[in-house]
């Protein structure tokens, strides 16, 4: 038997003599649920909006992204098509260009970029879930479909036959340019549908097809600006970048969904961060109250500490002893604390009795990871305040 860990056992669930110590280690158990709780729901809450916040580009973005590793553009042959069809894993792609463009219409202007894509775009990204008025475009006409926030900066709306989009881009070459007219390319095409992603994408694209980019950009048949890859579910996501590299013959940069929003991950685990480190600090203000608690249990048991020097323990024993008193302290209001947090989360995820709007209730996560984070922050915490407590006992304290 532990006969430190039993000894504190005692001392913590035997009543002490002195009803303010009772009730000051009523108060820092509390203390110690208040944190974990405290903790536990909030790192729940950001988990609910990280992934609040990601599922827009999560449903824009594909499971990988192929770009030229030089340049704008690379070369897709219809070899390279068919090579990529047969590699195990690969579920749909798609042909994407993309440029920077100049819209105008009924005299307001606005800049975007032009995303011409192919049949197989709708297989590759969910267009159902961004399409937010009327139908996509069809392929081999004059067709568009603008973003929300393009639609109200330009006063847009669809199927204006009477009205047409004037999209232009900038010519390539070379020398003087006498009339800024022959500088761009110019061509015109009706909204068909419109789509709605977030602020930022729905001011950003216009679709178009495949073959109205490339007539507008003057490319040949071959070049693309990236490649949409849908993988199957638990695909091998690395050994299919390996295959796809070798099947395209020009040099190319492959990314998955996080790579291709890689600054917005990145300032996601930075605020994570930064929110775990300030509510970790309150924690340790509240469960500070057990280093308080265990230093007036030493006090009031100085009498007892004698007897147990007297009956052989060293120092290092009798420490250990309020050092188990402090843990165990922690550990109950830890538990607690853990049960009532995943409680809350658990009836915020079924009922949402806390809404951001009237529709829309607060987006909350439960994830193992949480829990062991609250877990190991708070029993370290609950640690090194027991450890500084259990210090007060002294050979001058004994003597």
């Amino acid at each position: 038997m532990n006969f430190p860990l039993y000894i504190a056992k005692r001392y913590l669930f035997s009543k002490s003599s002195k009803n303010a110590i009772n009730i000051i280690s009523r108060i820092a158990i509390s203390a110690a649920v208040v944190g974990s709780l405290a903790l536990f729901i909030v790192l729940s809450g950001f988990s609910g909006l990280r992934d609040y916040s990601l599922q827009f580009t999560n449903i824009f973005d594909s499971d990988l992204k192929v770009y030229p590793s030089n340049g704008k553009t690379f070369s897709f042959s219809k070899s390279s098509e068919d090579e990529l069809k047969i590699i195990e894993g690969v579920q749909a792609f798609s042909k994407v260009i993309e440029e920077r463009v100049f819209l105008q219409y009924r005299g307001k202007n606005h800049i975007a970029l032009i995303k011409g894509i192919d049949d197989g775009f709708k297989n590759v990204i969910p267009i159902d879930s961004i399409l937010f008025l009327n139908k996509w475009l069809t392929p081999d006409m004059d067709e568009v479909v603008i973003g929300l926030g393009i639609s109200q900066k330009l006063s847009m709306g669809v199927l204006d036959y009477s009205n047409l989009l004037e999209i232009y881009v900038p010519k390539p070459g070379t020398g003087q340019i006498i009339n800024p007219t022959d500088a761009f390319t110019k061509r015109k095409a009706v909204a068909s549908g419109m789509y709605s992603v977030n602020q930022e994408l729905d001011s950003k694209y216009v679709f178009s097809d495949l073959e109205f980019a490339r007539s507008l950009l003057k490319l040949d048949a071959t070049t693309i600006s990236t490649l949409e890859i849908k993988l199957v579910p638990n695909a091998d996501s690395k050994k299919i970048r390996q295959q796809i590299k070798a099947v395209i013959a020009d040099e190319v940069i492959i990314k998955n969904r996080i790579q291709q929003n890689d600054g917005l991950y990145k300032m996601l685990n930075i605020e994570n961060l930064f929110v775990y480190i300030f509510v970790s600090i309150i924690a340790a203000i509240a469960i500070f109250n057990i280093a308080g608690t265990i230093i007036m249990t030493i006090l009031e048991k100085r009498g007892n500490i004698k007897t147990l020097s007297s009956l052989g323990l060293t120092i290092k024993e009798i420490r250990k002893i309020f050092f188990y008193k402090g843990l165990l302290m922690t550990l109950i209001g830890l538990l607690i604390g853990l049960f009532i947090g995943i409680t809350v989360v658990i009836l915020q995820q079924q009922i949402g009795f806390i809404p951001i709007t009237p529709s829309l209730p607060y987006p909350v996560r439960l994830e193992l990871i949480n829990v062991i984070i609250v877990f190991v922050t708070i029993l370290v915490l609950g640690a090194f305040a027991s450890k500084i407590a259990a210090t007060r006992v002294s050979e001058k304290l004994i003597s």
